[in-house]
C-alpha cells in the first residue's frame, strides 16, 4: 500500500495463519480460505467504500486459465472497481529491469516455485516452472541448498536456450537476469549463477518482495493515470 508498506494478512497472529494456506505451489487450492484471507487485507486496506479501488493481481508466469478464472472471481468479490492481471515476472521486471528495451531474463526463487521466464519487450516469450523451492531445498544439507537451486535454474535457463531459435536468451543473457524471491537473498546463490552464467546479475534492494513492489509501481501509476492500460506495462523500465 503507497504510504502503508506491506500488510499482515494475519495482524497479530505471531504466524502466517497456522494450516490455513489456500495457495500452494503458486495455485488457489482453497478458495474459500482464500476469499476470507482477501477480505481482511481488505478491510484494513481499502475499508468498506471500494468502488473506485483498483487492485493489481500477479500470479505465477504459468498460471493456467483456472487459476487466473478462480483468481478473479475471488477479486470480483470484493467489490473494487477495477482489477489488472499481470504475470509474476512482468512485476519484477517493472521494478528491477533495466529501462531499455528488448529481451531480458527474470529468475523467481520463491518458497514454494522457480520459476525463469524469457521477457522481449515485455511479454513472455517463453517461460520454464519447477514446483520445488526454498521450503524443500531447506530440508537438504544447508551446503548443498546453493547447488541445487542454482542447477534447478541453470536447467531452465538451458532449455530455453535449445528452443531459442532469435537469440533472445543470448542478448537476455549479456544484459544480465534480474533475480528475485527469497533465493536471491543468498549471496551464495547469486554469485554461483552469475559465475555459472557468465554475466552480471540484477538484483533489487529486496529481493524477496521484488514482484509485490513492482505490482504496486504499476497500481500507483494507474491511480495517478487512470485512463493507462495494463499493456502500457509491456515493456520493462
Amino acid at each position: 500500500m503507497p504510504g502503508r508498506g506491506l500488510l499482515d494478512p494475519f495482524p497479530g497472529s505471531g504466524s502466517h495463519g497456522g494450516d490455513e494456506r489456500p495457495v500452494r505451489r503458486g495455485r488457489i487450492v482453497d478458495p474459500e480460505s482464500c476469499g476470507r484471507l482477501l477480505g481482511r487485507i481488505a478491510d484494513v486496506a481499502l475499508g468498506p467504500d471500494r468502488s473506485d479501488s483498483v487492485i493489481v493481481l500477479s500470479h505465477p508466469v504459468l498460471a493456467g486459465a483456472e487459476h487466473r478464472t478462480t483468481a478473479r472471481a475471488l477479486l470480483a468479490g470484493l467489490g473494487t472497481s477495477r482489477v489488472l492481471v499481470l504475470s509474476s515476472a512482468r512485476a519484477a521486471a517493472a521494478y528491477a529491469g533495466p529501462r531499455e528495451t528488448g529481451p531480458l531474463l527474470v529468475v523467481d526463487m520463491g518458497a514454494e516455485l522457480t520459476e525463469v521466464t524469457l521477457l522481449v519487450n515485455g511479454l513472455v516469450a517463453d517461460a520454464r516452472q519447477a514446483e520445488s523451492g526454498l521450503d524443500d531445498l531447506d530440508r537438504l544439507d544447508p551446503a548443498k541448498l546453493p547447488a541445487v537451486l542454482v542447477r534447478t535454474v541453470l536447467d531452465m535457463i538451458t532449455s530455453m536456450w535449445r528452443h531459442d531459435r532469435h537469440g533472445a536468451i543470448r542478448g537476455a543473457l549479456r544484459k544480465g537476469p534480474v533475480l528475485a524471491g527469497g533465493g536471491a537473498l543468498r549471496a551464495d546463490v547469486t554469485d554461483r549463477i552469475a559465475r555459472c552464467l557468465g554475466t552480471r546479475v540484477r538484483l533489487a534492494d529486496d529481493p524477496s518482495t521484488t514482484v509485490v513492489r513492482g505490482a504496486g509501481q504499476i497500481l500507483s501509476s494507474v491511480l495517478r493515470h487512470p485512463t493507462v492500460s495494463l499493456e502500457q506495462f509491456g515493456r520493462p523500465r
